[in-house]
């Protein structure tokens, strides 16, 4: 969608003003208000002619009940291209996302989590991570530790610094030799390959491993289980803030529209397909109609990429597309840059 760059700067002033004044108050903007609190130079006269040519130029619209105008997607858009200045976060801002993102684990789906979480609170928006996809990562090493007589830790340690972990149940207490046996086989096998892989290799490469009693018992676990141990996380990868915070801007005060959106939020294929083509991406901003998917043709999306090595993901945010642009965009950037931190 073209930001029109035929648009004089008096008409620019005017769009900035229209736009701002509709983000802060939901309300159509009247040109004797523009013309009081925004100090343009120019009589409310002039402000309506000028907001008439906008209107016919497709940049704002009005209702019929109405005589003052609310910004179209193609406003929306020049204003983040041409007239919008970015808000870098608060200190406070700053300081809230480093606490809740440096807490308790370093595990990575628990910081992607917290960063959707704590992003909607502070954007009052619907926060979103995605995970990054993990086939492609080199398994560098696998540690075995046994938790209890029925449990087994299984430790992956990743390239690009990334730990996983899943438990392994077993039919028994299992003789120490006998994990430290299998630890050893699983490293000389597994080691320097794919998630990709060794999830669809393992039997292969396990099969004619020679291994007896406690050991043999331990060998066929893994080759029965193998898509299972090593699918690591939900397959869509996408996880989510509390839609609760768009339940309070006035675009889903009506009953429908929030169970339209909650409905959205169940639909995490849809939310994995408009996200994904974003891992390596930067800064991306989709406005209404510029989405691909009519179902988030009332919806912005404005997000982020974060990289380590192999690791690609995206975080950002999902809200209508009266959202205060300067200080989300500023507030996302930061977020990426952060979790791209923690990956170090």
């Amino acid at each position: 969608m073209s930001s029109s760059p035929d648009l004089t700067e008096r008409q620019l002033r005017v769009l900035d003003a229209v736009v701002q004044s509709y983000i802060e108050t939901a309300e159509p903007a009247g040109s004797q208000m523009v013309a009081r609190r925004f100090g343009l130079g120019v009589s409310p006269a002039t402000i309506r002619g000028i907001m008439s040519e906008l209107e016919e130029m497709g940049y704002l619209f009005h209702r019929h009940t109405s005589s003052g105008r609310i910004p179209t997607d193609r406003a929306y858009r020049t204003y983040v291209d041409r007239v919008m200045h970015r808000s870098a976060p608060s200190t406070h801002e700053q300081l809230a996302l480093r606490t809740e993102l440096q807490g308790r684990t370093s595990a990575l789906e628990e910081i992607l989590r917290r960063a959707a979480q704590v992003l909607g609170v502070l954007t009052q928006e619907l926060g979103v991570a995605v995970a990054p996809v993990l086939d492609s990562v080199v398994l560098e090493r696998v540690e075995l530790v046994r938790v209890s007589a029925e449990r087994l830790l299984l430790v992956l340690n990743l390239r690009s610094g990334v730990v996983r972990t899943i438990f392994v149940r077993v039919p028994g207490q299992m003789a120490p030799e006998s994990v430290s046996q299998m630890t050893q086989l699983l490293n000389e096998r597994l080691a320097g390959h794919t998630l990709h892989e060794i999830r669809t290799t393992l039997g292969a490469r396990l099969r004619d491993a020679h291994a007896a009693g406690e050991g043999r018992e331990l060998l066929d676990i893994f080759i029965a289980e193998s898509e299972e141990i090593f699918a690591l996380a939900d397959p869509s990868g996408v996880m989510l803030g509390s839609a609760q915070m768009l339940a309070e801007q006035p675009e889903f005060a009506s009953n429908a529209r929030m169970r339209e959106l909650l409905e959205l939020t169940e639909r995490r294929d849809l939310l994995r397909e408009a996200l994904q083509a974003r891992r390596g991406a930067g800064l991306s901003i989709t406005i209404g109609g510029e989405n691909d998917d009519a179902r988030f043709s009332d919806l912005t999306l404005v997000t982020s990429s974060y990289s380590k090595g192999d690791l690609r993901g995206v975080i950002g945010v999902i809200g209508p597309t009266r959202m205060p642009y300067d200080k989300i965009i500023g507030l996302v950037e930061h977020t990426s840059r952060l979790v791209e931190g923690l990956l170090e």
